[in-house]
């Protein structure tokens, strides 16, 4: 009996000292994750998120209130806090978490912090505002070109659209 008490103790601790040891590499990863998403700039892409948010709905609030003062938009662009950034941040960490082994993020981190992929960081944001304008702009003429909507309307009259929605 004495040694049937022993072996359960025994497989106990060591069913309790794994699972500590992997609470404990799963808060490492978490930490090297959170370190990758600063190394890689998707920390600060949390930001541009965060200011393109805000210039949304404050173009909502100047087009509702044509007279704003300025004391509005000093405390308006404040509504958005780093603690919100790093509570979001909180929330993706168990995303990468799910999808990447603890090895694939330490290589992802020393990838990202070669001063090859810090001159990408800085030069990928404005590479994305100026192709994203190329792209509205693209989008707004071509749905503005008449040939454009006659392929639409060609495709509603092909499809019977109105004939299926006068019911």
């Amino acid at each position: 009996m004495r040694s049937i008490v022993s072996v359960v103790a025994f497989c106990f601790l060591l069913f309790c000292s794994t699972a500590f040891a992997q609470a404990e590499a799963s808060a490492e990863k978490i930490a090297d994750i959170k370190k990758l998403l600063e190394v890689s700039g998707i920390k600060d892409q949390m930001g541009y998120m965060k200011d393109s948010l805000l210039n949304s709905v404050g173009g909502m609030i100047a087009g509702s209130y044509p007279k704003v003062p300025n004391a509005f938009w000093d405390d308006f662009n404040n509504l958005i806090s780093q603690k919100d950034i790093d509570n979001l941040m909180e929330q993706v960490a168990p995303v990468y978490d799910k999808h990447m082994s603890h090895e694939v993020v330490k290589q992802l981190i020393v990838m990202f912090e070669t001063p090859f992929w810090e001159e990408w960081k800085k030069k990928m944001p404005l590479i994305s505002r100026e192709a994203g304008i190329i792209g509205s702009e693209w989008g707004q003429k071509l749905v503005q070109a008449e040939t454009f909507n006659q392929r639409v309307d060609a495709l509603v009259k092909k499809h019977e659209l109105e004939k299926l929605n006068s019911k």
